[in-house]
Parts: structure tokens; sequence; C-alpha cells
């Protein structure tokens, strides 16, 4: 099995560039359909567990997490932190797609520290605060004019998910989120179309792939 994991900034085009090397390559491809699954699985809104997943409380959980959270086990019902709940749970999906075997590419969630074990090509995307706040103000124009969000509030938005990313990767790992040294790739959207990036990015991935198994075998 090959496997993608694309960490990203908020707004940095992450996601758009990791479905877009699932189709150059013909790769599965996994991002909201894991919080599908999830959703399924305890009979719960979508929209709820994405809600409780990135929701501002980060700040309040222990550093002790990280030690309980791998040894954790989920089992019927609720802990009394749902979002623990939650977070074993998505790990326990996150490792059955890897246990599936088919190459595959993992947006977000932390997947290249939980499926470390597995040698993830493992990309990082970044990209400057303006850059960021135009493709958000991209988005924000394909929904009706009442509900758009403003320039500014799109940039408080953009802080806050950063905020908990960093967190949330602390509380896993330990380590800074975006330290360079813990990515294969580290890819600066700035100035760039994703469409123009995704055809690179993945043939640098599919040599990357290649020079491990060499040196494996």
């Amino acid at each position: 099995m090959r496997l993608i994991t694309i960490s990203r900034q908020f707004g940095s085009g992450g996601r758009e560039l990791g479905k877009r090397i699932s189709d150059i390559l013909g790769w599965d491809y996994y991002d909201k359909e894991i919080i599908q699954k999830l959703a399924d699985d305890q009979g719960l809104d979508p929209d709820y567990v994405k809600s409780v997943l990135s929701n501002h409380g980060w700040n309040t959980i222990p550093m002790t997490f990280r030690s309980s959270f791998s040894s954790a086990v989920f089992s019927s019902g609720f802990s009394n932190d749902i979002r623990t709940a939650l977070l074993i749970r998505q790990r326990e999906i996150i490792e059955s797609i890897a246990a599936a075997g088919n190459d595959c590419i993992i947006v977000g969630r932390d997947a290249d520290i939980i499926l470390s074990e597995h040698s993830p090509f493992r990309i990082f995307v970044c990209a400057d605060m303006q850059s960021r706040i135009d493709r958000c103000m991209r988005f924000e124009q394909k929904k009706e004019e009442a509900e758009r969000l403003s320039e500014k509030e799109i940039e408080k938005n953009i802080r806050r998910i950063d905020r908990d990313r960093s967190r949330m990767r602390e509380l896993l790992t330990g380590l800074a989120w975006g330290d360079a040294g813990a990515f294969d790739l580290s890819v600066n959207s700035t100035g760039w179309e994703i469409k123009a990036l995704a055809p690179a990015v993945s043939e640098f991935a599919v040599k990357w792939f290649e020079r491990n198994d060499e040196r494996i075998g």
C-alpha cells in the first residue's frame, strides 16, 4: 500500500490538492468521507460531528490526553468527553482504511501520525494569509449573500482553526504544528493555482515511493 497524507493550513488549498492528486494517480481519497463514516457509525448528523471535532475547546484538554488517546478503546456509548470519544473512533476508522491495503490519500486528521508505521508520504500545504483569505472569499461567493462571511470574519476563522489544529497536533505528538522536519514535502501554494501544482506534486510523490521501494529492496 502506498499512502499520502496531507496536513494543511486552513485556506491553503490542501483539500483540493489532495483530491486532484487522487484523480491523477487513480487512488482512493478520504476527507469528508471519514466524517460521514463516523457519523453513520454513531447515528449522528455529519455536521454535528464536524462541529464537535473542529469547535473551540482544545485548550481545555490536558496534555496527558496524548498517552490516554494512544491506548484508549472506544466502546458503545460516549465517554464524558464526546470529543475524545469521537477522536478515538475516528482513529479506528483511519486505521481501518490503512488495513484495507489500497493506495490512498488522506487529508487532515493527523493521519500522518496515526499511520506512521505505514511510512506515508507526508505533505504539508501552506500559504500566506492574504492568499488564504482570497481562497476562502472565493468559496464564500458561492453562498447566498446573507450567509457570506466578511474578510475580517474569514481571517478570524482562519486563525482560530489554525490554533485548534496546532493544539491537536501538540496533544497527539508533543511536536509543533507545521514543523518542516515532520514532513517529506512542504508546498507553499501562494500565487499558484492548485490545478497547476497537482501534477508536479503527484510526480514527486511517485518518485518518492520509487526511491523508498529501492531503499527497502
